[in-house]
């Protein structure tokens, strides 16, 4: 079978509608959706250890800038330092330099590795207000990080970025909007439904061994199903940069290992205390 004609042909409009003259992103609004389940995740967390709701208002603020400035941050430092540290004010704005005049663009990228620095810093922020024990703090967020990451990555998917090789499997995507016209592997597809079995593993996980909530168990099982997931599913993904051409292991894979060693950690950390 020609698998041109077997694959889906994917060229989704990048906004589904307008909000006083702005356009609001597929991207965006995965984002958004991602971030208020995660929310309602950990708020039923907190809940069920009994933590006052004064102490769960001011998460949110942490966690949503903590994502966004280090997910920004690392995409720019670890995937285009050269560009971003030459051009420094588009790190952290929603603009970009064209034909001598700014223009909003949105941010254009955004890596998980960097998310996670970021998240763990405005943690160490948050607990230094609350009080709260961080391995605590950190596994109510591990509960909940799953559902986030897999919209984020169908965000990726209706913005046809981050895609992966050609293929001749029949569910092949042929993303219009890339120019490449053959079938590529839905790379952010795969990873989207990954995370989500990660998701309602995890809450299988807390439903059995809710007790185990700040031991870092599920911060642990969060860090290494997700990033080892990551590092393989990058052999078949094409690379994001061109530096990455020739390169052993790429930089996704590169920065995964630290983190599925850290989840390891956590989780041998888990078993052995009581």
């Amino acid at each position: 079978m020609n698998p041109i004609h077997s694959a889906i042909v994917w060229d989704p409009a990048i906004s589904p509608f307008s909000i006083l003259g702005f356009e609001v992103r597929y991207y965006a609004l995965c984002w958004m959706i991602g971030l208020i389940a995660a929310y309602f995740v950990v708020k039923k967390v907190y809940k069920d250890r009994d933590i006052k709701e004064e102490l769960f208002d001011p998460l949110f603020f942490y966690c949503f800038f903590g994502i966004l400035i280090g997910a920004r941050l690392g995409h720019c430092l670890f995937y285009e330092p050269e560009y971003y540290l030459a051009n420094p004010i588009e790190m952290l704005l929603p603009i970009k330099e064209i034909n001598g005049s700014w223009k909003f663009i949105g941010y254009a990228g955004l890596a998980s590795h960097g998310g996670v620095i970021g998240v763990v810093t405005g943690l160490l922020l948050y607990i230094r207000k609350t009080k709260l024990p961080f391995m605590l703090v950190l596994d109510s967020l591990g509960i909940a990080s799953p559902i986030f990451a897999a919209m984020v990555r169908l965000g990726n998917l209706m913005n046809s970025e981050i895609i992966g090789l050609p293929t001749d499997v029949p569910w092949g995507f042929i993303f219009t909007k890339t120019g490449i016209e053959v079938p590529c592997h839905p790379a952010q597809l795969y990873e989207s439904l990954a995370y989500l079995a990660v998701f309602i593993a995890i809450m299988v996980l807390y439903k059995v061994y809710r007790n185990k909530v700040g031991t870092g168990l599920f911060a642990g099982f969060t860090l290494f199903t997700i990033f080892t997931f990551r590092f393989f599913v990058e052999y078949i993904k094409d690379n994001q940069v061109a530096f990455e051409d020739g390169m052993v292991l790429n930089m996704g894979q590169i920065l995964s290992i630290p983190l599925v060693i850290a989840g390891a950690a956590l989780i041998i950390r888990s078993l052995k205390k009581q």
